[in-house]
């Protein structure tokens, strides 16, 4: 089929238990963006079960059209009934792009998907735009993320991509928008059906994901003993902030990967960030620049993070959180 033929720029949106993930809105901000540049429309691709009422939400959030499958079949993520619901939508509307969030059910589908579609997936890319000859470029760190790679689909179609959580930004509600829905029926192959899932375990006092955080406190190679360590969750537990980390303190074994901040952990946008300790190489900049405020704590006056901090504190930053977290305790 000749690439004209494809139309539309389609997310697909991540809800778990009916709520929809915030990735989803991002995704939805940056569709509206590449679908003014194509002079082209955004779908929504919303499947679940008893979620229907949601897609007014996806419209106010930048959709014009939402495809919506709602089936029991689709009440838990599980591999095969979302992709052949995902793959039936896509081989019905044959969409231009195709953007997932590369969470772990965007990195579990995105694949299974590409493989089905017969078509490329480019995996967690932080910067998607569209090139003269309306390709989509999808940009995302290579080789530990000391290069950034901009790779183009030309052959095949839809032209799909994950992206990180926290890159884009999504667009403030809109109630004003008439989009259009769409109900889809499904026709599933349940003989296809080899996992069930028996039972759903929530961890109990499970830390807030740092990608959602409003206030990150982010320890470096400096901070990273026991000492700095519980200097840092005691300013945390007074600001009700959320501990990070750099990728040295990972490697260390001090705090688990979930908490990394940069092109090889996460994507973070908070109100506040604290870089403490933390030099300020490429990969960790890469991850937090576009926080709305960075307080930035180093012994080094030359340390590349003051180059993007908007409060920058030159000295022992032990000794400074601790003064600090008492200023705020007084």
């Amino acid at each position: 089929m000749e690439k004209s033929a494809y139309k539309g720029v389609f997310v697909f949106v991540e809800q778990r238990k009916g709520i929809i993930q915030n990735v989803s809105l991002e995704l939805m901000g940056k569709a509206r963006d590449l679908a003014d540049a194509l002079n082209d429309k955004v779908y929504a691709i919303l499947v679940g079960n008893k979620i229907t009422d949601k897609a007014q939400m996806l419209i106010a959030h930048g959709a014009d059209v939402v495809v919506c499958a709602d089936a029991p079949e689709l009440d838990d993520y599980l591999t095969e009934p979302y992709t052949q619901a995902i793959y039936h939508i896509v081989n019905e509307y044959k969409p231009s792009i195709l953007m997932l969030g590369a969470t772990t059910i965007g990195r579990d589908l995105g694949p299974r998907l590409s493989a089905r579609l017969g078509t490329g997936l480019t995996a967690d890319c932080t910067k998607l735009e569209i090139s003269e000859e309306k390709e989509l470029l999808m940009t995302r760190p290579a080789f530990g993320g000391n290069l950034m790679a901009t790779i183009v689909c030309k052959e095949h179609r839809p032209q799909m991509s994950t992206v990180r959580a926290g890159v884009m930004r999504k667009l403030p509600a809109d109630n004003s928008p008439k989009g259009e829905v769409i109900k889809i029926e499904i026709p599933f192959k349940k003989d296809k059906f080899r996992v069930k899932l028996l039972k759903s375990v929530k961890e109990k006092g499970a830390m807030v994901d740092i990608s959602e955080a409003k206030i990150l406190i982010s320890c470096g190679r400096g901070m990273a003993n026991d000492e700095g360590l519980k200097i840092i969750d005691d300013l945390a537990k007074t600001l009700k902030a959320q501990v990070s980390a750099s990728r040295a303190v990972v490697d260390a074994g001090l705090v688990p990967h979930d908490r990394q901040v940069g092109q090889t952990g996460k994507t973070v946008r908070p109100d506040l960030y604290f870089a403490v300790g933390i030099s300020g190489a490429i990969q960790h900049l890469a991850g937090m620049e576009e926080s709305d405020f960075i307080v930035a704590i180093n012994r080094d006056k030359t340390a590349p993070i003051f180059q993007v901090a908007d409060l920058g504190i030159v000295g022992d930053a032990k000794q400074i959180l601790k003064q600090l977290n008492e200023r705020l305790n007084g």
